[in-house]
């Protein structure tokens, strides 16, 4: 078997324009409920501690309630996806219909 050697797009040339920050703390959010609600229709419930076998997991929280560490960890996912995005040429914009 051949081992897997993970490949991500190199964006560290890809600057996060600061009128998207905003946006990364809405995505991470999202990341973090997106994980949650498939987390829970797979069984899964909240537990202090993570625990596979009885599928209980002490990050089923509000995304509010998890710790900076974790939060991080969805920040840091949703700010690659934003530099690939922006690395493959597309832009990114705000339409003001869906502005709250």
């Amino acid at each position: 078997m051949m081992k897997y050697k993970p490949n991500p797009v190199d964006t560290k040339s890809v600057d996060l324009p600061e009128g998207l920050k905003p946006l990364v703390e809405e995505m991470s959010k999202n990341v973090h409920e997106v994980w949650a609600a498939t987390r829970i229709s797979q069984g899964w419930t909240y537990g202090k501690e993570r625990n596979d076998e009885e599928k209980k997991h002490p990050c089923l929280v509000p995304y509010e309630e998890l710790s900076e560490e974790e939060k991080e960890y969805d920040r840091n996912t949703s700010i690659e996806t934003i530099k690939l995005i922006l690395k493959l040429g597309f832009k990114i914009t705000r339409d003001s219909q869906y502005m709250k």
